[in-house]
């Protein structure tokens, strides 16, 4: 039987394993001890991973991580130091989120070697992934998970199934080390066209979008709009978007918002200006909202081009970023 301690040559620490170990980031959302802080850090050591980020960590003293996590000073100083998830995440194009338990909300839930392989698939095609791990008390909120596209579970026995904040972050971290050195992982093939994968940022715009367009038009009247939101955040997680289909349904988004805040009232206030049907006419001769008259338009009323040639609101997406998502 083999010495389970020594690595076969094919999983050695390879140059392309490098590469792609490379592109992950860990994230720690409000850690609140710098011993689980260190422990984390030689986890990244052990497992080849050089970058951390850290949000609004209750103690951050480096001495006293070195002091634990011996010759880890280059992970420590890398650090990068984040007020919120949101600017942790910003330039990431998947993360992956962590949690002892299925929450109330349906999300994209999965193993950590699942996860593992997917991870590894997307930083061979030069992804930055970022894997979330919440506060030691009570882990992610819901309002972290839905940053996420993803949710890593991690089965234990149910006689005691809670993992440490280290111990979490070793069994992930294991599992994409094991997936990262696998067999050569090649990118899958792009069009000419692609605009690569939405980065959390431009994910976020489409999202307030979206929402904004959804209230303009009443959607949310009947329905709570925190819970309609999340599915759809989850629907578009699925769907992994690039820049050029994030940037349309932005685009969307800012179009509705335009119409109703300042095309419909213009066409209201044209049909009101319109003759009244006694003066023209039998009743139902005249020109409404819902049945123009296309033999007498209203001189107020806009036409098709003139709308189309409106300038954008100041919210919509310009030409250029558009150009930029193509």
């Amino acid at each position: 039987m083999p010495d389970a301690t020594v690595l076969p040559e094919s999983l050695s620490l390879s140059a392309t394993g490098a590469d792609l170990l490379e592109r992950i980031v860990l994230v720690m959302d409000e850690p609140q001890d710098v011993v689980n802080i260190a422990g984390v850090i030689r986890v990244m050591k052990n497992m080849g991973l050089r970058h951390l980020r850290v949000v609004r960590p209750a103690e951050w003293d480096a001495w006293r991580i070195t002091g634990i996590a011996h010759r880890s000073d280059d992970v420590v100083e890398r650090t990068g130091h984040f007020a919120t998830l949101a600017e942790a995440l910003a330039d990431c194009t998947f993360v992956i989120g962590t949690s002892a338990r299925a929450r109330t909300a349906q999300r994209n839930y999965g193993y950590a070697r699942g996860w593992a392989s997917v991870i590894a698939r997307r930083c061979s095609g030069g992804e930055k992934v970022a894997i979330v791990f919440g506060r030691e008390d009570r882990g992610l909120s819901n309002e972290a998970l839905d940053r996420c596209d993803g949710v890593a579970l991690i089965p234990t026995s149910p006689e005691y199934a809670s993992l440490n904040l280290a111990q979490a972050a070793l069994v992930l971290c294991y599992e994409v080390f094991m997936a990262a050195h696998s067999d050569a992982l090649e990118a899958l093939p792009r069009g000419k066209r692609s605009a690569g994968p939405v980065t959390r940022e431009r994910f976020e715009r489409m999202h307030s979008a979206l929402e904004g367009a959804l209230e303009r038009i009443g959607f949310f009247h009947a329905r709570e709009s925190a819970s309609v939101m999340r599915t759809f955040r989850t629907l578009f997680s699925r769907a992994d978007l690039d820049q050029h289909e994030a940037g349309l349904v932005q685009a969307l988004g800012y179009e509705v918002q335009k119409f109703v805040d300042v095309r419909l009232p213009r066409l209201h206030v044209a049909n009101e200006g319109a003759p009244s049907s006694s003066a023209e006419g039998p009743k139902g001769d005249g020109p409404s909202l819902e049945s123009p008259s296309e033999e007498s338009p209203s001189e107020e009323s806009p036409s098709e081009e003139s709308l189309s040639e409106e300038s954008p609101s100041d919210e919509s997406p310009s030409d250029e970023d558009l150009s930029d998502a193509r």
